[in-house]
């Protein structure tokens, strides 16, 4: 039986970011994770360190929070697993020479994950196997808060208004895919989205991922997206995350942005199971 649960909550920065601390994810009542997920809401990045777990522990604790899907990019996934994503493995090619695509992977800029999907994830989760000596954090950012600085003008002209969104963004950065799944067809969001679940008005944005905004001209989108790029980190809306083995960090794409330092030394493992998270299917119903 699980055993009962008394979760302890730290808040990690003043506007993003907690930990729990005397945690055992294969053991959590229902009590006890159901205040793990007030803490996850509460502060869009919720860790969890101390863990010691196999891969089963890992997906089974990760479907907790939805429906666990594979990533698009096929040749990152475990071989025996699809379901889990393997981060920082086979980062040498055949010549020796550092695969910059897997060493650097979520340092190309802030974004949020699966806003190429028609659906986009609810989170995304990491469990660290393996921690450089230095370097190799990751860094958060509300966007809870990239709403809240808006001036009244860009609420005003963004409320309503769709982003057509790609896996590779106009630079077509697609080489963690296989070829024949590089062409994508553009999905749409509001570019002002509220939280399905807190109800809080977020902006929606990654510069990576968007196409543009409908209803502009090409050149206006574009003036907008890149204005909007400098605003969408606010500060002391940050959290930045060094990893310990055993970690789990779980984080909530439709509210914070985050991207990878790409600093570690390259001759060293920065390995995670990694996992993107939908919502289940009668909760995105009620969310529409």
């Amino acid at each position: 039986m699980p055993a009962t649960t008394r979760v302890e909550v730290r808040r990690l920065g003043p506007m993003i970011g907690a930990e729990v601390t005397g945690v055992d994810v294969k053991r959590l009542d229902d009590a006890g994770f159901a205040a793990i997920y007030r803490a996850w809401l509460d502060s869009n990045v919720l860790v969890i360190p101390g863990q010691e777990l196999e891969i089963g522990d890992f997906l089974h604790y990760s479907r907790r929070f939805g429906v666990v899907h594979p990533h698009p990019s096929k040749m990152t996934r475990h071989p025996d697993v699809p379901e889990i994503t393997l981060l920082g493995v086979n980062k040498f090619g055949p010549d020796g020479a550092l695969d910059m695509a897997i060493y650097r992977r979520g340092a190309e800029g802030w974004h949020t994950d699966g806003a190429y999907d028609a659906e986009p994830f609810k989170a995304t989760q990491l469990y660290a196997l393996a921690v450089p000596s230095s370097g190799g954090d990751t860094h958060f950012a509300s966007m809870y808060a990239a709403y809240d600085g808006l001036p009244t003008r860009l609420k005003e002209r963004l409320e309503g208004r769709l982003g057509a969104f790609t896996y590779g963004g106009r630079r077509k950065a697609t080489a963690l895919l296989s070829p024949e799944d590089r062409e994508w067809t553009p999905v749409f969001h509001p570019i002002i989205r509220t939280h399905p679940e807190t109800k809080r008005k977020a902006l929606y944005f990654d510069p990576g991922k968007i196409l543009r905004l409908e209803g502009l001209e090409a050149a206006e989108s574009d003036a907008l997206i890149e204005e909007l790029t400098e605003r969408m980190i606010q500060p002391g809306a940050e959290y930045r995350h060094r990893w310990r083995k055993g970690d789990i960090v779980i984080w909530d794409n439709r509210c914070s942005y985050h991207k990878a330092a790409g600093d570690y030394p390259p001759e060293e493992d920065r390995i995670h199971w990694r996992v993107s998270i939908k919502e289940r299917p009668e909760a995105a119903a009620r969310a529409s």
